[in-house]
């Protein structure tokens, strides 16, 4: 699919090293990730609050699910300005806290961090950054291990944050599956990386808008779709959840509107299959991504895993997107590597 210069941005190689990062961090926190397992289930949390920003809260969307299907354990997603604007206090006695960021900088991240400290939390970073602020905030670090970012646009960052919640999931739930499933992800990563989304490609280099449809625990990859194509191709695209398309934004999907599906291969695929068919029938434009989809997804050791593997194949797709659309997805306008937001 790609020209020569499309392999020439710091986007694509840094995507393009998703897989051993992701490999070599399963490797490194191997022991950090039992000790915690451990913790956790020796002293379950009440429940699990997450805080994050941008691509970092598209990973806590699906730590969202990972925890609350695989663990049974209610989670919400914390507000960042409840602690670093408003600086109520929060009752957190009990709460399992997980801040995800790949700088550790923020100063609205690092203020929730203290508060849910104070108020009782156990405190859980998941940084790129071992040595930053985040993480000498934290009880608990575990590093991404995805190595220098240096793209404006995250990638291989995100791809760890997601892999280093599975990894502390399949070890804390006792899940045989998808703890033996996690060797095959990296291997994966890497065929995902090689599927071609060239029809993507194709039909968005003059689109003005999109919606990107996800479910479950594809709805975080929707999200971090949805941004991208934002930030890097200077396209209007925004994720809905397959259910909650329904309940309005649908009344302006008509002939010729295009649609991202992703049919994450869960209890959750039939009802992405129906909706992008009913689509279809108002003539909209539909790419759906699946094994046998109009955007080809490579098979998932698990179906957890599933979601990785198509950000993974899009972020190439994106890439190839921006600079067909004259865009240089390193240094998207107005934005810097590191946001700190209060």
């Amino acid at each position: 699919m790609p020209h020569a210069i499309e392999t020439e941005t710091l986007m694509f190689r840094e995507a393009a090293q998703a897989a051993d990062a992701v490999a070599s961090q399963f490797a490194r926190n191997a022991g950090t990730v039992a000790a915690l397992a451990e913790r956790l289930r020796r002293d379950p949390p009440s429940f699990v609050v997450t805080c994050a920003r941008g691509s970092s809260d598209h990973a806590a969307t699906f730590a969202k699910y990972l925890f609350e299907t695989r663990l049974g354990l209610v989670t919400a997603s914390a507000s960042p300005s409840v602690g670093s604007v408003y600086a109520a206090r929060q009752h957190l006695r009990g709460a399992l806290y997980l801040l995800i960021s790949q700088s550790g900088r923020s100063p609205d991240l690092l203020r929730n961090a203290e508060a849910a400290r104070a108020g009782g939390a156990y405190v859980v970073a998941f940084v790129n950054a071992g040595d930053s602020p985040l993480a000498a905030l934290a009880h608990c670090v575990l590093p991404l291990h995805a190595g220098a970012e240096r793209s404006v646009a995250a990638t291989k960052s995100y791809l760890c944050s997601l892999a280093a919640l599975l990894q502390l999931v399949a070890h804390w739930s006792g899940d045989d599956a998808l703890r033996d499933a996690l060797p095959g992800l990296p291997p994966a990563l890497s065929a995902a990386w090689r599927k071609d989304w060239a029809p993507l490609v194709e039909g968005l280099v003059d689109a003005r808008n999109l919606f990107v449809l996800g479910r479950g625990m594809g709805l975080g990859a929707a999200q971090e779709m949805a941004l991208k194509l934002k930030e890097t191709c200077g396209l209007h695209a925004e994720a809905y959840s397959a259910a909650e398309v329904r309940h309005g934004p649908m009344a302006i999907v008509g002939r010729g509107f295009p649609l991202l599906c992703l049919a994450q291969p869960d209890e959750t695929e039939a009802g992405m299959r129906e909706v992008a068919g009913e689509f279809r029938l108002r003539g909209a434009r539909v790419w759906l991504a699946a094994e046998d989809g109009d955007l080809p997804l490579a098979a998932a050791p698990h179906p957890a895993c599933a979601p990785l593997l198509a950000v993974q194949s899009f972020y190439r797709a994106a890439n190839a997107l921006a600079l067909r659309r004259g865009y240089d997805p390193d240094v998207p306008p107005h934005l810097r590597k590191v946001t700190e937001t209060l």
